[in-house]
């Protein structure tokens, strides 16, 4: 992906305070790259962080309420969109083109459990979706219908949102803003995952499957992965949704609500630090077209 597109103005207002005004050449440097993040503080990212976390909760309620009167729905219903979300609860972005392989229904396979990680009174998640399917893929308009027949479920307390009209404008909001990226295609069936390198170099972390871009980025100390790179079951899709409930309980939401004095996710800042200096030097088109030119066409 191509950072200076990407990043979020208050993200590279830090990397210009941090790594130098040159912070896109930079980060083709590694040493020069990790120096600079290095000398970032956890209050800074945050703040940040959590800044755009707002900007996205007044983005969902406004595109939500819009969208729900276009539609006709009931007053209530409507006026509900202005105080969904929060600001401060973990929020899961999974936005894509819909299609049968990226498996959007992986995360519905057990909807008590997921309702219970959803609703855990101290410890809440919030999803938000957005895609589009192709127009003539039945099984993608199906798995949208299933989302949007999900998403009026009263158990889900505002806590779960799909975001029409996918564009540019809606992926940049996502991408910019959400804690966690989640991505779960069938492997090996993805070509890349740009989306994800997009959140990595806003500060958020991914959770995916090891495929494409993750299984080479992943190193156990920079996001979470769902299942492994070797296909162990007869059934990849239960296994892979095992998989995801359980990262979820007992990885992501306990390290995102693990909070010190200050009111601070040290160890989940420090993940986010990880991740900006790893995945960031690797994954951008500057060091691609270098790489290109160094190495073949030179």
């Amino acid at each position: 992906m191509h950072a200076p597109t990407w990043v979020a103005p208050t993200i590279r207002a830090l990397y210009e305070k941090h790594v130098g005004k040159d912070w896109a050449y930079k980060l083709r440097k590694r040493a020069d790259w990790e120096h600079g993040i290095a000398s970032l503080s956890d209050e800074e990212l945050w703040a940040a962080h959590s800044l755009l976390k707002q900007r996205l909760v007044a983005f969902v309620r406004e595109r939500s309420f819009t969208a729900r009167v276009n539609r006709g729905e009931t007053v209530e219903y409507a006026d509900a969109a202005r105080s969904m979300f929060d600001a401060n609860v973990l929020t899961i972005g999974f936005a894509r083109r819909v299609a049968g392989y990226k498996r959007w229904s992986l995360l519905l396979k057990d909807t008590k459990r997921l309702l219970g990680i959803i609703n855990n009174d101290e410890r809440p998640v919030q999803f938000v979706f957005a895609g589009k399917a192709h127009p003539q893929d039945s099984e993608a308009k199906l798995i949208l219908q299933q989302v949007a027949t999900w998403k009026h479920d009263e158990r889900l307390k505002n806590r779960a949102v799909f975001i029409d009209d996918y564009d540019q404008e809606v992926a940049r909001q996502l991408v910019q803003s959400v804690d966690v990226w989640l991505n779960v295609p069938r492997r090996p069936l993805e070509a890349s995952g740009t989306s994800g390198e997009k959140v990595a170099m806003n500060g958020g972390l991914n959770l995916s499957v090891l495929d494409g871009w993750w299984l080479e980025g992943y190193d156990g100390t920079n996001g979470f992965a769902v299942g492994n790179d070797v296909e162990s079951s007869n059934d990849v899709d239960a296994s892979d949704a095992e998989s995801l409930y359980r990262t979820l309980e007992q990885e992501v939401v306990p390290l995102y609500y693990d909070r010190d004095s200050e009111g601070l996710p040290r160890k989940w800042i420090g993940m986010m630090k990880r991740s900006i200096t790893t995945l960031g030097p690797e994954f951008n088109s500057d060091r691609m077209v270098e790489e290109y030119a160094l190495r073949i066409y030179r």
